[in-house]
């Protein structure tokens, strides 16, 4: 536990120095938005178990519609960001009912199916822009009084939101609620005899996913200033799903770290390799796969709990040989 809070501690002084070590602000805040958009997805895969592929919808229909509204509609940023949040989540509310009848292969499948669907309507919809996304959404200011104009004072609003939302997460998976969906994820058939009722569980859980995946994409809109199609496609989708395993789904920093090793790789391999990145990812995951099996923070955990364990197992046997 001690250990657990240096690390923490270590991690937000870190997050917080960041802009004044030279770090480039907007790396940081696209970082930080996709570090949130893989927790928002852990909470679904690492303590539900439920594997959805397509999740980028509700990020990407989020950050339409914040751009929409902060552009066309001249909405505040904070508005703009509870609407693209509200779609998100009615979206998820509509897809996770139809979803959650399903279990397995089928429930991936309908959620793929479903995110196409929601892909199409962003490519055809006249509010979109279509192919060419919308361009030009102002960051605005938070209720009049700080103006996020300019890249730091943007970093610590962003860093902020991830900060409260990381937190939710944590007291989520550890309340009453969170220990439901852990004793789904362990065993389905064994918490419906116990009495609960399985699919609000995890229709419940898909929601809140969804609307944390939608918060993460309004804020990448207001970072960026523009929503291109690629922010709703399945390419995507699959992009998160590769953050969370690579870093440990059933973790809480795990996601974190996929999703800052990802990106890192698409940002500073992007411009030396080209086309070639997503090889290089890949082959990355393929050897994670088959040397960290629980991800890189879920094999330090694993191994850290042996550990501790075979400490625990071996202190009686040092006191009776004393």
């Amino acid at each position: 536990m001690r250990a657990q809070i240096t690390v923490y501690a270590v991690l937000a002084l870190l997050a917080v120095a960041a802009p004044f070590l030279g770090l480039y602000p907007v790396f940081l805040m696209k970082l930080l938005c996709f570090a949130m958009f893989a927790c928002a997805f852990n909470l679904l895969l690492g303590y539900t178990k439920m594997l959805s592929f397509g999740h980028a919808a509700y990020f990407g229909s989020s950050a339409y519609v914040t751009g929409w509204l902060a552009t066309a509609q001249g909405w505040g940023t904070i508005e703009a960001i509870l609407g693209g949040v509200a779609v998100a989540m009615l979206l998820g509310l509509l897809i996770g009912a139809i979803a959650v009848r399903r279990r397995g292969i089928y429930f991936a499948m309908i959620t793929l199916a479903l995110s196409q669907l929601v892909f199409f309507i962003c490519l055809q919809a006249e509010f979109t822009g279509g192919e060419n996304g919308l361009q030009g959404i102002p960051r605005g200011s938070v209720f009049g009084m700080i103006d996020l104009g300019t890249d730091r004072p943007m970093y610590y609003f962003v860093l902020a939101i991830f900060v409260a939302v990381f937190i939710l997460i944590r007291r989520i998976v550890h309340s009453p609620f969170g220990q439901v969906l852990k004793a789904i994820r362990a065993n389905e058939p064994r918490a419906v005899s116990l009495g609960y009722q399985v699919d609000r569980y995890k229709l419940l859980a898909f929601v809140l996913s969804a609307s944390l995946a939608g918060l993460a994409g309004s804020l990448k809109a207001l970072v960026l200033g523009f929503v291109t199609l690629s922010d709703v496609s399945q390419g995507t989708s699959g992009e998160v799903i590769l953050m969370t395993l690579l870093g440990g789904s059933g973790t809480f920093l795990g996601p974190v770290v996929g999703a800052n090793i990802v990106v890192t790789l698409q940002e500073y391999l992007s411009d030396l390799v080209g086309a070639w990145v997503s090889v290089i990812i890949g082959a990355i995951f393929v050897i994670c796969v088959l040397t960290f099996r629980r991800g890189f923070v879920g094999e330090i955990e694993g191994r850290l709990a042996e550990r501790a364990a075979g400490i625990q197992t071996a202190l009686p046997v040092s006191r009776d040989s004393a």
